[in-house]
């Protein structure tokens, strides 16, 4: 008995060393499979969802509630009565929540015009190492603006005269570790405009981008270009820049802006600033992740 196993020792030895060698090639296999399948995408285009006051081409991912604090002072050419505009503020409250990887759920709650926004993002290109240059995002918002109050609003103004809504695609590159633009085309329609606010249906092309410096701090600027601004009068194109820390689970922001509008409708078609006048408004952004499904 004690020479059939040290016999039998060497032949079990050799089979599993081949089943072992054949698993090991099938495993090699499936990987080179799986990566030709799966191309390796750019992470990371920005570091958080918003570029200035508009969105980026990020999602929060699967699971994730993310928490918006946006703030931002009255003008800072204001003089020192109102402390250089530190005496006003506007805020912004918001929640965008992950239904998948590449698509969120967001909504917010404005203190200029108490306006309410509720909005749908959906990553559907990712750009690749390897093929796709681009990330592309669609966007798509609602917005309910509750000021005036009913006692205040004009003859014939129907609460659906509230309503405003916002298509937007949102087109990104890396170009390295530390450089980043984006193209915001976009589309804003309101169902009711004054005299001196153009045309219901407006449209405006945004750029922006983000310079890294460091690990955790950036740069960014935006700039929105009001494409059909004929009739408007009262308003200007919106221009913004920050500074990007990310510390963990929060990003923060200082932002110097000429709009106190944080929702595209705002920003984009109701910024009465002049930026290189002193209209600039001081402010933030803090966002804070919270995982609340385990990442399979």
């Amino acid at each position: 008995m004690r020479f059939i196993f040290k016999g039998a020792m060497p032949a079990l030895f050799a089979l599993l060393t081949t089943a072992t060698a054949f698993a090991q090639e099938d495993l090699l296999k499936e990987l080179e499979q799986s990566s030709e399948k799966e191309p390796a995408y750019v992470a990371q285009t920005f570091k958080g969802t918003r570029l200035v006051n508009g969105h980026t081409v990020e999602t929060v991912g699967k699971g994730t509630l993310e928490f918006i604090f946006a703030h931002r002072f009255g003008r800072l050419n204001q003089g020192l009565y109102e402390l250089f505009g530190l005496d006003d503020a506007y805020v912004r409250l918001g929640l965008q929540y992950g239904l998948t990887d590449d698509l969120d759920i967001g909504i917010g709650r404005s203190s200029t015009d108490k306006t309410v926004d509720g909005y749908l993002k959906y990553k559907f290109l990712k750009q690749s190492k390897e093929g796709v240059p681009v990330t592309i995002t669609a966007f798509g918002s609602t917005t309910y603006k509750a000021s005036p109050r009913e006692t205040e609003v004009p003859d014939g103004f129907e609460r659906t005269d509230r309503l405003a809504y916002t298509a937007q695609l949102l087109i990104a590159r890396k170009f390295t570790q530390n450089l980043s633009l984006q193209l915001m085309p976009t589309y804003v329609h309101k169902n009711y405009v004054a005299l001196d606010e153009g045309d219901n249906n407006q449209v405006a092309i945004g750029i922006g981008g983000r310079i890294k410096f460091t690990r955790s701090v950036s740069v960014n600027a935006e700039y929105y270009y009001r494409v059909n601004p004929a009739g408007n009068t009262a308003y200007r194109d919106a221009l913004g820049f920050a500074i990007d820390i990310e510390t963990g689970g929060h990003v923060f922001q200082i932002v110097l802006t000429n709009t106190r509008g944080m929702v595209e409708r705002s920003f984009i078609t109701e910024t009465d600033g002049k930026f290189f006048k002193g209209d600039i408004h001081l402010g933030f952004n803090v966002t804070r992740a919270f995982q609340l499904k385990r990442r399979q």
